[in-house]
């Protein structure tokens, strides 16, 4: 369910999940850095909160991603990224030199292979598309 504009208490009660200090600043960090990995988020809870342990960030990230409410994708040889759009098949676009990353709706009628011809008995649930290249900025820096 793709509920990122509802307030973050709201969605954390909607979700099963307490409402905690950390868990809202978790949110709040992702909804304000979107594709950031945990330790940008720590240190932005950190920031909100004062002392919050690594492992209780990790928590709280872990929780967050199995009610649903953060998304967690793993391009190759980069850190997990976090992200609060979710519920909808979207892809995304990640730079080869810095690393950032961009949000690419499908594109109606070329959209890559979603399903598998043959599952071999894995129960798929989740199919990623990860596109790489250079962003606007690294081109730029290369020309």
């Amino acid at each position: 369910m793709h509920t990122e504009t509802a307030e973050p208490r709201d969605r954390l009660r909607a979700a099963g999940l307490r409402v905690t200090a950390p868990r809202l600043a978790v949110l709040k960090a992702v909804s304000a850095h979107p594709h950031a990995d945990a330790d940008t988020i720590a240190a932005e809870v950190r920031a909100a909160l004062g002392s919050v342990s690594t492992q209780g960030i990790y928590d709280v990230l872990h929780a967050c991603v199995g009610a649903g409410l953060l998304r967690r994708i793993e391009p190759a040889g980069s850190p997990a990224r976090y992200e609060t759009r979710t519920g909808d098949n979207h892809h995304h676009l990640v730079c080869r030199r810095c690393g950032a990353v961009a949000d690419v709706d499908c594109a109606v009628g070329a959209a890559p292979c979603l399903e598998p011809s043959e599952t071999h008995g894995y129960a798929v649930d989740e199919a990623e598309v990860v596109f790489w290249g250079l962003c606007p900025d690294c081109r730029a820096a290369q020309d």
